[in-house]
């Protein structure tokens, strides 16, 4: 089998259609179906069930497929590697949504202008979601704040963050200057999602004291809850980078929770398989001297 039959398996997988992945890939739609048969008559397994004019992958398909990304990524690799790494290479760097917001611009600014032909793309998505992209080779490293899962991913520390509950300037806790756990939970609470770094730490924390509780709102958006907190609809638990504007231009009031501290480490993190290139090195070393 080739690179060509794993890059067309993977067009398919992404695209979730042998038709939109012919149009991604300038190839008529037979030489796709002819290139998915072939991978299942040489390997003897079922890449796809096709129910209702629909494909899904099954299982020895997604075993598949974390090899193909793999081998397909090494291949990438090599050439940037082979090529002059300085003024040719590609970079996908994947982040937790906090960390593209305060920290990443920067990090890129300053890394651009010393190699400006170095191509870099940029995934920002929850803390559980970039994780899966660096266990399925879609990332070279990332940037998060939440806790590693997987034991096939390494992690470096890089900087310390903190969480504080915050609400409205006129919200009725605004003259509070603190409270304890059990007072938090008969609060509006407005929560970043499920699989969020954010959440997971708060969650946990609190289920350290044996604390569990629901939320009024969820969302992904940070902007968000910002807006529904500086509007008094409840207060929530963000990182302090993202809301120090905020509250030093007393939108937002910060109140401490008694015995309570939400501290975290934000982690450079990689496949532990994955060769990283000179320039993700590059980058790296930008970020752990800045510390």
């Amino acid at each position: 089998m080739t690179l060509r039959h794993m890059k067309i398996f993977v067009a398919v997988c992404d695209c979730g259609s042998v038709t939109v992945a012919a149009d991604n890939l300038s190839l008529a739609q037979p030489a796709v179906s002819l290139a998915i048969k072939e991978l299942e008559a040489n390997y003897g397994i079922k890449l796809f069930d096709r129910i209702s004019r629909k494909l899904f992958i099954t299982e020895d398909g997604k075993v598949f497929l974390k090899y193909a990304r793999q081998i397909i990524s090494l291949l990438d690799e090599m050439e940037n590697e082979v090529k002059d790494w300085d003024s040719l290479g590609v970079l996908r760097i994947g982040s937790s949504i906090t960390i593209g917001t305060c920290f990443l611009p920067q990090y890129i600014n300053r890394f651009s202008p010393k190699f400006p032909k170095v191509k870099i793309y940029v995934t920002i998505d929850n803390s559980s979601v970039i994780e899966e992209k660096i266990l399925s080779a879609q990332l070279d490293f990332a940037l998060i704040e939440g806790l590693i899962h997987s034991d096939s991913v390494v992690s470096q520390s890089f900087l310390e963050d903190e969480l504080v509950l915050i609400c409205g300037a006129h919200h009725p806790l605004s003259h509070t200057p603190e409270i304890s756990l059990e007072e938090l939970t008969k609060q509006t609470l407005i929560l970043r999602e499920k699989g969020s770094g954010t959440r997971e730490l708060f969650d946990s924390t609190l289920l350290t004291q044996g604390i569990n509780v629901i939320p009024a709102w969820e969302s992904i958006s940070t902007e968000a809850i910002i807006s529904a907190v500086s509007s008094g609809i409840g207060v929530s638990i963000l990182p302090y980078t993202l809301v120090k504007r905020d509250i030093d231009e007393q939108h937002l009031v910060r109140i401490n929770i008694t015995h309570t501290q939400f501290k975290r480490s934000l982690s450079i993190i990689h496949h532990k398989e994955k060769h990283l290139s000179k320039a993700a090195c590059a980058f790296i070393s930008l970020i752990t001297d800045d510390v």
